[in-house]
């Protein structure tokens, strides 16, 4: 009896009475009754995928450190890998001002494109409208993500 109660407590905490018990959470924007052949689908491609990992993965997995072995060190130390991040970090400080000359470069380039716009071609047109579309397509994604896989809005 008093599990029941606390029960019910929570539930009139959670929704106020006369109103209507909130849906259940859709996951990727999928309702609970297309997750099942979802899931199976899943299951079945990554069977699919583990099995060919099993076949060639470890071949490949060689093959990629022959071919890069000039790269490995040769002792991995802590030592050996807080050098290399250092040299890592300092190599891109470095190249700033590289990158900040670079990036005006191309904004005087964008300038004298919009100053002569008479001179465009489609082509150009349309690679500028593909990049804005492809950047509002991140954001998009961005916003996504940050609502919790959700396309409607955010969980409470």
């Amino acid at each position: 009896m008093l599990s029941a109660l606390s029960t019910e407590t929570v539930c009139t905490e959670r929704v106020p009475f006369g109103h209507p018990s909130p849906p259940a959470p859709a996951f990727l924007g999928l309702p609970p009754s297309v997750m099942g052949s979802f899931i199976k689908q899943l299951q079945a491609k990554t069977g699919v995928a583990s099995q060919f990992l099993t076949k060639h993965g470890s071949a490949y997995y060689k093959s990629l450190l022959e071919t890069n072995k000039d790269y490995i060190a040769k002792e991995p130390t802590v030592e050996k890998c807080q050098e290399l991040s250092k040299q890592l970090f300092y190599t891109r400080l470095a190249s700033i001002p590289s990158r900040n000359e670079f990036f005006w470069r191309e904004l005087d380039f964008l300038k004298q494109k919009i100053r002569n716009r008479q001179d465009l071609k489609v082509e150009d047109v349309a690679i500028g409208v593909l990049f804005s579309l492809e950047c509002y397509a991140w954001f998009c994604m961005g916003e996504i993500v940050g609502r919790g896989f959700t396309l409607t809005g955010y969980y409470p």
